[in-house]
């Protein structure tokens, strides 16, 4: 899942996309709000811009961690976005009702449901999570979501105001671009 460059930049002999790290979590509304902006990206840039989902599950969300082990089951069966957005879609309701709701968006996604309860049991993506949280702890993301590009911290927690415009920034710079 996080095999490309640390810094983000894609290097001068390389035609490797620029890497966007949105830290996450799949209880939170600004989560949510934030797939606009996403959207946006992935429409401006295609396939010069790997935004790659990072799992950061917030203590005061109590269904978040399972959330994120659903998500790396969902695209470990090829519909990680898909799942990410449609359980984003719902975070409140996910709030009330927890692994239900995941496996009625796994269902609804066509994907094996069973294997994602299953997955949800034994715990095969708790490491994923745990390294994901680990490493967004260690470079300071303190809430979600926060973006990681071309080595920057963008903290979006406390507002996402003009975040959009200063990714674009960075991103046009490390493509050349700017």
């Amino acid at each position: 899942m996080n095999d490309s460059p640390a810094s983000g930049a894609p290097s001068a002999s390389s035609s490797a996309p620029v890497v966007l790290d949105v830290w996450c979590e799949l209880q939170c509304p600004d989560c949510h709000t934030a797939q606009d902006d996403l959207r946006a990206l992935r429409a401006r840039y295609g396939d010069r811009l790997d935004i790659r989902l990072r799992h950061f599950p917030l203590e005061k969300h109590k269904h978040s961690y399972a959330a994120a082990q659903a998500a790396e089951e969902a695209a470990e069966q090829g519909k990680g976005q898909e799942f990410t957005e449609a359980v984003l879609a719902r975070t409140e309701e996910l709030g009330r009702t927890g692994d239900p709701l995941l496996l009625e968006v796994a269902d609804a996604l066509g994907l094996d449901s069973d294997e994602l309860d299953t997955a949800l049991i034994d715990g095969r993506h708790l490491l994923i999570v745990d390294a994901d949280h680990a490493e967004g702890k260690a470079i300071g993301v303190r809430g979600t979501p926060t973006y990681v590009i071309g080595g920057e911290l963008l903290d979006g927690s406390a507002s996402q105001e003009g975040l959009r415009a200063r990714i674009e920034e960075i991103a046009d710079r490390l493509l050349g671009e700017g």
